[in-house]
């Protein structure tokens, strides 16, 4: 059999390592869809219902029809906690003085002061309404966070801190905002609380309900 002269040789040897590596570079499809496919998953899964049911969060204030007054919040929509469905503060928060407790999963000081938050909410009964902001977007760890912690209170998620936003708070945790009946602002507190007496006594002041 004849055989290729040296020169073509190495040229075809050439071809097939450019060939071979071009296989090697080239984009799968299928892989890249799958891995998109999958975090798209991860993304939409969420929160599973054993994870809600084992939290045990109490459920998030009913919208009052007609109550809704001069509030930063309206427009606002969240998802609560409780049950993943949709909560519009303004709404849910009108008709009765409210306490919003803004916090995150990874925030120490947060962590300090939620299970006085649940004992001021135990002791003030139906004359507030004591509602957590999860300012961060990852629920999953906002509701074992509060499991660890073992508080029930009421809560939503607030991914993209438009709560903070909408009440001029600075980028910084915790937060309380105090909110009159009417859904206006009385006062947004930059600061953890020290204590229950703490939160009774800034609420006495600052919305004129004692507990």
């Amino acid at each position: 059999m004849r055989q290729l002269p040296v020169a073509w040789r190495w040229a075809l040897a050439g071809l097939i390592a450019v060939v071979a590596l071009a296989v090697a570079l080239w984009p799968r499809g299928r892989d890249t869809d799958t891995t998109a496919d999958n975090g798209e998953q991860a993304r939409s899964a969420g929160v599973s219902e054993q994870q809600r049911v084992a939290a045990d969060l109490a459920a998030c204030p009913l919208p009052v029809p007609g109550a809704v007054g001069p509030s930063p919040l309206a427009g606002i929509t969240v998802g609560c906690l409780a049950d993943g469905k949709t909560v519009e503060l303004s709404a849910a928060l009108a008709g009765k003085p409210a306490l919003l407790n803004l916090w995150a999963y990874w925030c120490g000081p947060c962590a300090q002061e939620l299970p006085y938050l649940q004992q001021f909410a135990q002791r003030a009964g139906n004359a507030i309404t004591v509602l957590t902001v999860h300012s961060d977007p990852d629920e999953a760890k906002a509701i074992s966070r509060l499991t660890g912690l073992d508080v029930k209170l009421p809560g939503v998620l607030d991914a993209d801190a438009r709560v903070r936003t909408a009440v001029g708070a600075p980028a910084v945790l915790p937060i309380s905002v105090l909110l009159r009946a009417d859904g206006s602002v009385a006062q947004v507190l930059v600061r953890a609380f020290s204590g229950v007496d703490d939160i009774a006594n800034t609420v006495a002041r600052e919305l004129g309900v004692a507990a």
